[in-house]
């Protein structure tokens, strides 16, 4: 598959007001590429439009919830209206939920599969086809590490990245051929408000959680959001299957294909260490 030019390209990125979501869309923009925004945070989404057009691009602001299906599927209609066309789609948006499998309750659940894997297969669905009129594009989700391997109390989140992984792989076997490329995403420690911002199982002793989130995002929240959409937008670009980014992504990997069944017994003693348990 050729590379893709980005620039005079048009661009849907979701969970476009913060994180990696922005960090994306800027890193898309700088390359030529015009934006629409996707993000329910009004105010993050208009402020990630005003910096993209500092860079000289068109940049629309879609506020909405990815959970919402019928709003994700009357997004291409306005997309359309504003660009013409659309040649990639970044699925980023995405929450935490922490707490362990007993203590999190099927609505909780729900509530993040929604969001995490269910607003990926809705947006994918909505906007495939006209990625596939365009001629050519790229679809780029947001798996995880924790797409990879599964540790201890995120279970829930884990199931999701995992869910958002087997359906980028099978859809890019699907689409062989066709112009349309897929990039799956496992970034690792991420200096984003993501595990900061994670809602805790309504079960779970939220003082506690509270402990170990703070540990972990000081020993592994370690690369800038900046520097992942920089690589995600040359993954696009390149039309990469797969990338492995930020601090801990290619060392999860590879000791989960090393250790496919035991690589939670050396990570369990890192995560000990940190958490002071």
């Amino acid at each position: 598959m050729t590379r893709l030019d980005l620039a005079g390209g048009v661009a849907v990125v979701t969970g476009a007001a913060s994180g990696i979501g922005r960090a994306t869309a800027l890193a898309l923009g700088r390359r030529g590429c015009a934006l629409a925004l996707v993000d329910r945070d009004a105010d993050g989404v208009r402020a990630t439009a005003e910096a993209a057009r500092g860079h000289g691009v068109v940049a629309t602001e879609h506020v909405l919830d990815v959970a919402e299906a019928d709003a994700v599927a009357a997004l291409p209609d306005a997309v359309l209206a504003g660009h013409g066309r659309v040649t990639v789609l970044v699925n980023a948006a995405g929450v935490a939920l922490a707490g362990r499998v007993e203590e999190v309750s099927m609505d909780e659940l729900r509530w993040l599969m929604e969001i995490n894997f269910f607003g990926v297969a809705g947006l994918t669905k909505a906007f495939l086809p006209h990625l596939q009129a365009a001629g050519e594009g790229q679809i780029a989700n947001l798996s995880s590490l924790f797409g990879i391997i599964a540790p201890a109390e995120q279970a829930a989140y884990a199931a999701s990245k995992f869910a958002v992984r087997g359906w980028s792989e099978a859809l890019r076997h699907e689409l062989e051929g066709t112009g349309v490329g897929v990039t799956v995403v496992h970034p690792g420690g991420v200096a984003t408000a993501i595990s900061r911002s994670a809602r805790v199982a309504a079960g779970a002793d939220a003082a506690e959680v509270a402990r170990r989130q703070a540990a972990f995002e000081r020993r592994f929240l370690r690369t800038p959001p900046e520097a992942v959409g920089e690589a995600i937008a040359d993954a696009i670009e390149r039309r990469k299957p797969r990338l492995l980014v930020a601090s801990g992504a290619r060392t999860g990997a590879w000791l989960q294909r090393l250790m496919p069944a035991r690589y939670w017994r050396v990570l369990r003693r890192g995560a000990e260490r940190v958490s002071g348990r």
